[in-house]
């Protein structure tokens, strides 16, 4: 089988639900509107899965230009908010690293908090961000937890869901470690370790670092609930990192923008050895 993009997703908003595309545009932060926005406190602390569950339940839809971003979830009305670019920057927290954020207003403030059951406000990355990610490669990203591109392949999927079937558990679906590229066709499982330049449709990928998988996996994506000890049970059966934590996937940086679509060639320029 030819190595393909299978499935490409970015994320609005930062641990809400993904929006799946056949195409879209890589931008030096990763796919567009990728994480460019975040939930936060009244004190300006990130919300995240792990501990706000629910935001999986949050489907956000934001418009080609970003201009628009419209918010869904069961039992409430959508919301429709002009996005704010020009507002004022204020300092929040994300994963205690301070960064700026332009507050998107009572509205979408007011519709989060009550959906959430906790005081919420809505921040999105000012135009001028300038963040810089670390790893083998550098680059940047919006309020991704690091680097711009999270790449998974269908093999690394399959090999977990074969070992959660030897104790018994049932396969995961992919929406559960929210990659933004699903790689088909590599036939051994975690190549995406091993890769240091990656090619795909027009753009390319620099090889940063592994993705250490951390209690939003836990997560049922569809019911936005804590649904038992897996992956992260099995996964520290053969996947833990030296650095602490548990392995699955590999975070890029962006090295060339672009456009990519499913079905789009992933072509391999550069390996190295995994740092696993």
């Amino acid at each position: 089988m030819p190595e393909v993009a299978a499935a490409l997703s970015y994320y609005p908003i930062k641990g809400c639900a993904g929006t799946s595309a056949r195409e879209a545009l890589l931008t030096p932060a990763g796919l567009a509107h990728d994480r460019s926005f975040m939930v936060v406190s009244e004190e300006g602390v990130y919300r995240t899965q792990r501990r706000d569950p629910a935001l999986a339940l949050i489907r956000p839809d934001i418009s080609a230009d970003g201009g628009q971003l419209t918010l869904h979830a069961p039992g409430f009305e959508a919301l429709h908010i002009d996005v704010d670019t020009a507002g004022v920057r204020q300092r929040v927290d994300r994963f205690g690293a301070p960064c700026q954020g332009i507050d998107q207003g009572d509205a979408a403030a007011g519709w989060l908090s009550e959906m959430l059951r906790a005081p919420s406000r809505l921040v999105r990355v000012p135009p001028e961000h300038d963040r810089v990610t670390d790893g083998m490669t550098p680059g940047t990203s919006g309020y991704a937890d690091s680097c711009a591109v999270h790449v998974l392949s269908r093999s690394t999927l399959d090999l977990l869901d074969r070992k959660l079937a030897e104790r018994g558990a049932p396969p995961l679906p992919v929406n559960r470690f929210r990659p933004n590229i699903v790689i088909d066709g590599w036939d051994e499982p975690h190549t995406e370790d091993r890769v240091r330049r990656l090619r795909v449709g027009d753009t390319e990928l620099g090889y940063a670092k592994l993705a250490i998988r951390c209690a939003v996996t836990l997560v049922d994506q569809d019911s936005g609930a804590r649904s038992g000890p897996e992956p992260l049970r099995t996964l520290a059966g053969y996947r833990r990192a030296s650095q602490g934590g548990v392995a699955f996937g590999a975070k890029f940086a962006v090295l060339r923008t672009g456009k990519l679509s499913v079905g789009d060639a992933a072509t391999v320029t550069s390996w190295g050895e995994s740092e696993l």
